[in-house]
Parts: structure tokens; sequence; C-alpha cells
């Protein structure tokens, strides 16, 4: 999905918002935000969470509103389910932060699902650069994230699994 047209002053205040899950990364990069636009003097966000029970969701709405009230605008955050969100959205300098930080960045769907079946090792590993990587678990630290171990460096990781 493209990224949304938003004004520039409401894409700056938009951009300082991180998500809760992953500080690196602003609501912008991790692609939740799909609109935001001033009507009437009321700053309104739409927002799509990365899956439909998604807890970071209110405290990503509510950290929007107080972002926008410390520029001295009054926020109103609208949360959509459709289109449902995808790791497609997450921007190309959010996948990079996501690297820096030890998270190895969300594969295409069928190289997700060959991987998370343990038929492939192309994850690579966010310290070293190895792909002798290995599924540890299906669940990491959060429901969207698998546990992977190197075993080149010995390091464990995070993977963002591919959500589409």
């Amino acid at each position: 999905m493209e990224i949304p047209n938003i004004e520039p002053k409401l894409l700056a205040v938009l951009d300082t918002v991180s998500d809760p899950e992953i500080p690196v990364l602003s609501v912008m990069e991790m692609g939740v935000v799909r609109d935001a636009k001033i009507v009437d003097g009321i700053v309104e966000v739409i927002i799509t969470p990365t899956y439909s029970g998604c807890p970071a969701m209110d405290v990503i709405a509510d950290d929007i509103k107080a972002a926008f009230q410390n520029i001295g605008l009054q926020a109103k955050i609208e949360l959509v389910l459709s289109p449902a969100w995808t790791t497609d959205w997450i921007t190309p300098k959010g996948r990079l932060a996501l690297e820096k930080y030890g998270i190895a960045a969300p594969l295409d769907a069928e190289s997700d699902k060959e991987v998370l079946l343990g038929k492939k090792k192309i994850v690579k590993c966010p310290q070293c650069g190895s792909t002798n990587t290995r599924l540890v678990s299906q669940f990491g630290s959060t429901a969207c994230k698998a546990l992977f171990q190197c075993d080149s460096c010995q390091e464990p990781f995070d993977y963002f699994k591919c959500l589409k």
C-alpha cells in the first residue's frame, strides 16, 4: 500500500510517535497510520492495527493524541481493520531500523512459510549477517515475531513474521 499523503506538519508529529513494542520504529515507519488530516481544527488520524487483537493500539492512540496535544492540537483517532495491515507496509527505513535493533525484518510470504516450517535457512542474523540460523520457537517476544538463534555467532534474535 502507498504511504499516505499527509501534510508535512502532521507527518513531523507522527514521526515522533514510537511503536510501544518496537520503540526504534515510528508509527509511520511501522505503517499503521493510514491517513491524517485537520478537519474543523481537529487532527483526524486513521490507524490500522498490525493484527486485530494488538494490545499496543490503545497506547499508540494515546501517544498520538499526546503528541498533537504537545503542539496545541486536539486529535481524534479512528481504528480501521480493512484493509488489513501487512508487513509490506513497513517502510524501507523501518526495515533497516528493525535490523539495527536486532530484529530480522520480514521476508516475503512464501519464504516466510518455508522458514517457519524449517525448510530453508534464509533468515539473516541481525548481529553477524549469517543465514546459518534456526527457528527456536514460533513465538518470540510478541505474537508477531518468532524466536531464532544464529548458529554462527550463537546470538538469539526475533524475526518479524510476514503478515499478509
